[in-house]
């Protein structure tokens, strides 16, 4: 018997521990069977759930203008951190007295905390890919081409899975930390409400915080997905939503007429220069000149005065020219500065004129028809687009009116403005205020941390990779200590 006993006692002293390697794989195995016959599982589901909410939010805004894809960065960042988060942060505490009694029997922490290592990527692994396949199908438009890979979706896959596998290390190093699961759940929302905070993106930080930001997996996760959302190609629509809203608001004040010249006569500037360049097509040539008099009562009034005398037109012309009853009507202003008794001036002027104006005018002509004969004869139809004054463009009319001494003797006069921020939409043309206004404002909203580049993107992935290295070996050290716990 006693022989009998010390055979069993050598026999059961007699143990062989397996080599690293090996423990990673039975730890691996143990992982994967609790993954289906524990119920461990329904992580997916929820990452599921939670995707197709925040989906249903972001669909319509990300990738389509800067704010909107900002916003929606945060929101798939939320996400990660989230999933990552739970899925290890009870995971080492909720066994920790069977990973006591195994280590003192020969496992390797490093072997468990590998084994881990492996299982929770392949779980990150699948709820990033749940995420993606559930954002695209409530409506997420992810852009075709990637700027690392061939296709933007792959990039942003890379992205998030790096965002949740950095997280779910920091919960698992939690987990070694906190000795209970009830202590393990009262520090996450403290870790979580430390990441979203100081994630350096959506609110503005103070000054002595933002060295803060480097020690959170939200930074360099919002920076990355920003960059591959093309923030800084995107237009910046929130300027121009509140312009909108603001349609029917009353604008005003006082202005003199020296100031609204002055500001018209600024060349260089650009918005004036737009509003200078605009050629006038049909107001100030002959053609438009000739139907702006036809529809003066004045114009009505000459055409039905008969003609008693035997007269050549040129007589009749030159004789209205210097008729003091004419000078009020001479002087009129038709174009700019020109007045009617340029234009006859210039008419009379022609050589092209002179045959004509040579003929004899039967008595009892109206003057109408005189003009109707004219017109009739085909001779100015050549002048019909011919610009009168040299007036071509809006500039040149304004440089007119500038000299005019009726403009100059007023410059102080008061004139009081009052319209609706709508109108002054409507009179530049709100296509073209819309696309101004969004490409300045996008143009002052540009961060280089946000450029669309391979080595903003990859720089970004290294230091998500960096935390979960980080992460596992501080997880592995402090797992190491278990056998000096009290309990």
């Amino acid at each position: 018997m006693p022989d009998g006993n010390n055979g069993k006692t050598s026999r059961r002293m007699i143990v062989r521990y397996r080599g690293r390697g090996a423990q990673v794989l039975i730890y691996l195995g143990k992982l994967l069977r609790m993954f289906i016959y524990q119920n461990d599982w329904k992580v997916l589901p929820m990452a599921a759930l939670i995707a197709g909410l925040v989906g249903m939010v972001i669909r319509k805004r990300m990738f389509i203008n800067m704010e909107g894809s900002l916003m929606g960065a945060f929101a798939l960042v939320c996400v990660c951190i989230w999933n990552g988060c739970f899925n290890s942060v009870q995971v080492i505490c909720r066994e920790r007295d069977v990973i006591k009694r195994e280590h003192r029997s020969g496992m390797h922490i490093s072997s468990y905390i590998c084994a881990h290592m492996l299982y929770q990527a392949l779980l990150c692994l699948l709820q990033t890919g749940v995420t993606l396949y559930v954002t695209r199908q409530v409506g997420v438009q992810y852009p075709d081409q990637g700027v690392v890979t061939q296709h933007a979706i792959v990039d942003i896959g890379i992205s998030m899975f790096l965002i949740t596998f950095s997280s779910d290390m920091l919960s698992l190093w939690i987990s070694t930390l906190a000795h209970t699961t009830t202590t393990a759940m009262t520090i996450m929302p403290f870790v979580l409400i430390f990441q979203l905070v100081f994630s350096g993106g959506m609110l503005t930080l103070p000054q002595w915080s933002e060295p803060l930001t480097k020690l959170t997996i939200s930074n360099p996760g919002l920076k990355v997905l920003a960059a591959q959302s093309r923030y800084n190609e995107l237009p910046l629509a929130s300027i121009w939503n509140t312009l909108i809203s603001m349609r029917n608001s009353e604008v005003g004040g006082e202005v003199t007429v020296g100031q609204i010249m002055d500001f018209l006569g600024e060349k260089n500037n650009p918005t004036v220069k737009q509003i200078r360049d605009i050629e006038i097509e049909q107001y100030l040539t002959v053609n438009g000149l000739r139907k702006n008099l036809e529809g003066s009562a004045g114009y009505q009034s000459l055409r039905e005065k008969e003609i008693t005398v035997n007269l050549t037109y040129w007589d009749l012309l030159r004789a209205f020219r210097q008729s003091s009853g004419s000078k009020e009507m001479l002087s009129s202003t038709v174009a700019g500065n020109l007045t009617l008794g340029d234009l006859l001036d210039n008419m009379m002027a022609k050589d092209e004129m002179k045959e004509a104006l040579g003929e004899k005018v039967l008595a009892n002509t109206r003057f109408g028809d005189l003009i109707d004969m004219v017109l009739t004869s085909g001779l100015l139809d050549r002048y019909n687009d011919t610009p009168v004054g040299g007036i071509k463009t809006v500039g040149d009319l304004i440089d007119r009116l500038a000299e005019n001494p009726d403009i100059r003797n007023n410059r102080d006069q008061l004139i009081v403005l009052k319209t609706t921020l709508g109108k002054i939409i409507d009179m530049f043309g709100e296509q073209k205020v819309k696309a101004v206004v969004e490409k300045k404002a996008a143009e002052a909203s540009y961060k280089p941390e946000y450029e669309n580049t391979v080595d903003n993107v990859m720089g970004y992935w290294g230091r998500l990779f960096r935390f979960v290295i980080l992460f596992v070996v501080l997880a592995t050290i402090t797992l190491e200590r278990v056998d000096k716990d009290k309990r």
